[in-house]
């Protein structure tokens, strides 16, 4: 078995090698001057197990990096090649739900697909019919036992977890059983892409300290609307639990305004460099993904994870 990690999150992927006991393959990936990726794999992949780390948000390179690696190994003859997408970018276009649109999302699944992997592993789809998009076996992690277990160390108080729209109400209800809270719902609708308008709050948060759960924070204005919202309707504090922290434009200048306590990420996705996170909580899921490589590897039950 080898790791190769790609450069848009290389500190998750060192983290994983360690946890696995072992070192990254030694790869080189340079730009020439007009922008084209190159890609080298510097040691023998003959018949070897490769795992390719690389998440896919923007910019685009990041994508078309992780496809390059994986002709690399391929034509390399590569035994199997998994490739291991911590986030996986363009999920949230994954139907066609207007007149004359991609669905990005099958888009990327073929592209992957067509450049040579075997295996896909990823954290968190933005939607799960995300995974009858590949034709090739899919492993679909989850992150909630990371964020469940730090919240369970903080002993909140009178909690109740929220759904901050209908499309996270199942990842809300399963994290809420397992903190022994009760449910809320925040009814938003989205005029336009990355804007969104709270319309209701559905359960009792009046006096309640709460935690709002959802699978992505990318410019915040869905959880900042819905905090603002809770606070008017009488919640104390306010933490968020996400995966991935896109945390695009002035998200993270917004998160610190609003009523939000803490925001707790992942670290799926990178904080670009020279955003102060004040609010932000970063917890590794290298552990969960490198164990998930284990069990690939071994031919081991991934699912008995969620056991």
């Amino acid at each position: 078995m080898k790791i190769f990690a790609g450069r848009a999150n290389r500190a998750l992927a060192e983290e994983m090698a360690q946890f696995l006991e072992t070192e990254l393959g030694d790869c080189e990936i340079t730009q020439f001057s007009d922008g084209e990726i190159f890609v080298k794999i510097n040691e023998n992949v003959r018949g070897v197990d490769v795992f390719i780390v690389q998440p896919t948000f923007p910019p685009a390179e990041n994508l078309l990096e992780l496809l390059i690696m994986i002709d690399a190994a391929s034509r390399a003859s590569a035994s199997r090649i998994t490739a291991v997408l911590p986030y996986y970018g363009y999920a949230r276009q994954d139907r066609k739900d207007q007149p004359r649109v991609a669905i990005s999302a099958k888009l990327v699944a073929n592209l992957i697909t067509v450049a040579g992997a075997n295996r896909v592993l990823t954290v968190d789809l933005h939607a799960g019919q995300i995974q009858g998009f590949f034709d090739i076996p899919l492993d679909h992690l989850f992150a909630s036992p990371v964020i469940i277990d730090y919240f369970k160390g903080l002993e909140i108080k009178d909690l109740t977890v929220v759904s901050p729209d209908m499309g996270s109400v199942q990842m809300a209800r399963a994290v809420a059983k397992r903190l022994e809270a009760p449910l809320a719902l925040v009814d938003k609708r989205r005029p336009k892409p990355n804007v969104s308008e709270v319309m209701n709050v559905i359960g009792e948060v009046e006096g309640r300290n709460l935690i709002i759960l959802d699978d992505l924070v990318d410019t915040g204005g869905t959880i900042v609307e819905a905090a603002a919202a809770l606070r008017a309707k009488g919640a104390k504090e306010i933490y968020v639990g996400c995966t991935h922290g896109i945390l695009s434009g002035n998200a993270l200048e917004r998160i610190q305004k609003s009523p939000i306590t803490e925001l707790v990420i992942t670290n799926t996705v990178p904080l670009a460099d020279g955003k102060k996170a004040d609010k932000v909580r970063i917890l590794s899921v290298a552990p969960l993904l490198g164990e998930a490589i284990r069990r690939i590897h071994n031919g081991e039950s991934v699912s008995s994870l969620f056991n």
